[in-house]
């Protein structure tokens, strides 16, 4: 084995300085890799012109365009119909919710790439928090954690496995040996266990392992708190109206007259499509779901004493009426000098005329919530009303009111769904179908979304989370001098012939432990390139089979969960609100469980 160059002492130094800056945070994390890049490049570790590569790198452009892709089918809909399936599978715990969609995603990711499956249930994580009250950072490491165990399913789910055969069948003519190429499905048995083991490990330990954190909003829902502002619940609450309940018979406006505190905000009758804001003269009929909104305690105290049936949330009637991407919350005041003041607010009909429900009033300085109808409206009162957003347009038309809270101004472009999912069927087949590459395949299926119309430019550019893609595109630099530098086969070399006398399953762990090192700083098709070769080498030295050896390779190129340099983790850090120490504490556990998984697994089925 060949002595440490200078070269590989630069290269070390750096490394050793990038995870200091990932682990103490001493500047934010796309910082730490941009300057990075330019300490790499600064050094001349690699020719100039590769210092920015990766900004053009099939990887890169990848993300950018699954994010565009993902965003258009949260924009007409798509991602909200999943949702829906899998409250309605998962219920409405964490526990549930965390394992239908980890499984959702995993098996997904057998037959896409990881990243591209991670960035579609992006959104769909994002709307299940919203209803469940569930912190998305709860939900988002496990889903993404799943969606790279999924990438052990099949030879076609991750770059690892899709090189191992071609990587073995070189390893064989180099030494004089057969291999036999493993099948599509040949990983499978190893794979359902590592995604089987990660679901159960957050299922048991997810409370100490997890943080509870807000993550970054995109630009549709950083809405202001009006809620919060105004002591409002801001959620409906669904319950079934039995037959033998003293509402029957009764109507909005008497109901909300005699339980103050308590509005009547939709409601959904037998045999017809749920609706907002129910005229006053509505009556509650046997069997009908009302939503009730206002405090969670008077909301439980007027259930309970009209015997009211709660729905779960996973059944809710109203889920997609306010849904926050369709309907919720706004300040709207009244026009000096219009002919609103001085009127009642009974009389104004703002249920007919929007559709719209009014939650509170803030006149002189005092919030008004109970007997709202026999309030008289002043100059410059504040009404919040809940409504679909299309609705609101209506509201600021009129030239009694003036919508002054910021809210989404276009409702789903449900119309375009066909196209949107079209688009990304036509992306999907050349991934899976063809040789083409996945970069340009992804892109496809984005151009697609944008000639169609069901984004605009400006909103594919906004669907870009711009941090993931400089965090990416400045580590690859550093993976590659770690590559070209030999460090990296400095490194392997040593720790292969330093353990080629153990067992083979101590063997197959070290090996196992070594992808997991390089593939937190090298790409993890970069490591499976290099380890490959020299595991199918101590297998021959000690008697083992080397397509046993190369397997463990490709399989622990996916043990990618310490740092937040694998293109899931570094995609969900913003979202998920995440810190390097959260990655940190949740991915050693994770990392552990993996290799005291695979390694059994692939002495059973290798």
């Amino acid at each position: 084995m060949d002595a440490l160059t200078s070269e590989m002492l630069i290269v070390l130094a750096i490394l050793a300085g990038a995870v200091t800056l990932f682990v103490t945070e001493a500047v934010r994390i796309d910082v730490a890799a941009i300057l990075i890049m330019v300490v790499v490049g600064l050094t001349g570790l690699i020719p100039t012109a590769d210092v920015f590569a990766g900004f053009s790198s099939n990887a890169v452009i990848s993300i950018i365009a699954v994010m565009i892709l993902g965003s258009a089918l949260d924009r007409v809909g798509a991602m909200q119909v999943v949702a829906a399936w899998l409250l309605k599978v998962g219920g409405s715990t964490e526990r549930r919710i965390m394992a239908s969609s980890s499984a959702a995603v995993g098996g997904i990711s057998a037959f896409m790439q990881n990243i591209g499956a991670a960035a579609l249930f992006l959104p769909v994580i994002e709307r299940i928090a919203e209803r469940t009250s569930v912190p998305q950072s709860r939900l988002l490491m496990p889903m993404g954690f799943a969606a790279i165990l999924g990438g052990t399913l099949t030879l076609v789910a991750s770059g690892p496995l899709i090189l191992l055969n071609d990587l073995l069948a070189s390893s064989a003519t180099n030494l004089g040996v057969d291999i036999e190429p493993y099948g599509l499905f040949a990983p499978t048995p190893i794979g359902l266990a590592l995604l089987a083991a990660g679901i159960v490990l957050f299922a048991i330990a997810g409370r100490w392992l997890l943080p509870a954190t807000e993550g970054d909003r995109g630009s549709g829902e950083a809405l202001p708190d009006i809620s919060a502002r105004y002591g409002l619940d801001g959620r409906l609450h669904a319950a079934v109206v039995p037959a033998a309940s003293p509402l029957v018979d009764r109507d909005v406006e008497e109901i909300e007259r005699r339980e103050p505190g308590v509005l009547i905000a939709a409601i959904a009758l037998s045999g017809e499509d749920p609706r907002m804001a129910p005229r006053r003269e509505q009556r509650m009929e046997p069997g009908s779901v009302i939503g009730i909104t206002g405090p969670e305690e008077i909301v439980g105290a007027f259930a309970e004493t009209h015997g009211l049936q709660r729905i779960a949330p996973d059944e809710d009637p109203f889920a997609r009426l306010v849904d926050p991407k369709q309907a919720g919350l706004v300040e709207v005041s009244v026009r000096p000098g219009s002919d609103a003041v001085g009127e009642r607010v009974g009389d104004l009909r703002l249920r007919v005329r929007f559709g719209t429900a009014l939650l509170a009033v803030h006149h002189q300085g005092q919030i008004l919530t109970d007997d709202l109808r026999e309030h008289r409206l002043g100059s410059g009162d504040v009404l919040v009303l809940f409504g679909p957003w299309e609705r609101m347009r209506d509201v600021d038309a009129d030239p009694s009111f003036v919508v002054i809270s910021d809210h989404p101004t276009d409702p789903p472009r449900t119309e375009k769904r066909w196209w949107a999912l079209g688009a990304f069927a036509v992306a999907l087949s050349l991934v899976i179908f063809t040789d083409m590459q996945l970069s340009l395949a992804l892109m496809v299926g984005a151009i697609g979304v944008l000639l169609t119309r069901v984004l605009t430019p400006d909103e594919a550019y906004r669907a870009v989370s711009w941090k993931t893609v400089f965090l990416l595109a400045a580590l690859i630099p550093l993976g590659q001098a770690v590559e070209e530098t030999g460090t990296a086969a400095f490194i392997a070399e040593g720790v292969v012939a330093a353990t080629s006398t153990l067992p083979q399953w101590a063997i197959l762990a070290t090996i196992g432990l070594l992808t997991t090192l390089f593939t937190l700083v090298v790409s993890n098709v970069g490591a499976t390139v290099l380890l490959v070769p020299l595991a199918a080498n101590v297998a021959i030295g000690v008697g083992a089979d080397p397509a046993t050896f190369g397997l463990m390779v490709a399989i622990a190129a996916s043990n990618a969960f310490l740092l937040p340099t694998h293109q899931v983790n570094a995609l969900l850090m913003g979202p998920g609100g995440y810190r390097v120490v959260d990655y940190v504490r949740a991915g050693t556990a994770m990392s552990v469980v993996f290799l005291l998984i695979a390694v059994p697994m692939l002495l059973l089925v290798g």
